[in-house]
This record gives C-alpha cells, sequence and structure tokens, in this order.
C-alpha cells in the first residue's frame, strides 16, 4: 500500500509533527513499507493456532510475595525534604475546591 503525501502530512499533523520535505518522503516510503508487510502477515494462515498462544514458556517475573521486615522509619525519612510527627510532609496539591 503506497502512502501519498497528504496522507503522511494528516499523519504528522495528528501526531502534531512538524516534517520537513525529505522527512515526509523518507516516513511515506517507510510507513509505505511497514504497510505492506502488514498485508503480507495477514496472508499467513492463523485459523490452527488459539489467540493466546505464546513462543516462550509461562513463567512469573516477580518474586514471591513474602512477609519481611520492613524499612526503620528513622532511615525512610532520612533523606526527606521536611517531616512531620514520623511521616513525610508536603505541600497540597490539591486546592480543596471540591472539583475533580
Amino acid at each position: 500500500m503506497k502512502l501519498d503525501r497528504a496522507t503522511v502530512e494528516h499523519i504528522a499533523n495528528l501526531a502534531k509533527l512538524d516534517l520537513t520535505d525529505d522527512e515526509i518522503e523518507r516516513y511515506a516510503e517507510q510507513l509505505s513499507a511497514i504497510l505492506d508487510y502488514a498485508e503480507r502477515l495477514n496472508e499467513v494462515d492463523t485459523s490452527a493456532i488459539p489467540p493466546t498462544a505464546s513462543v516462550l514458556p509461562l513463567r512469573s517475573v516477580l518474586r514471591p510475595d513474602e512477609a519481611r521486615e520492613s524499612l526503620p522509619r528513622d532511615v525512610a525519612l532520612a533523606n526527606a525534604a521536611d517531616t512531620a510527627e514520623g511521616q513525610f510532609r508536603v505541600e497540597a496539591v490539591l486546592d480543596g475546591g471540591g472539583g475533580a
């Protein structure tokens, strides 16, 4: 699928990109090549492959959730800019006007 200059300019406008004439031509070629490749992928018969199939084995990358001793409060607050009553103290970020 060959993208024309107007289509690339429209995509750039949607993405809020200010492209030069050379960039528009280069991206037209590159995006056209990507769309051509995606079209080739659509021709592959995947009817016998379940939608959740993966080539990688399933494994958890998370560590086991085990209870352990927490960081002491004085260590956690050691580099805080401001503290009050053993807690981080920060300026209010909401105006309290009752809005969303």
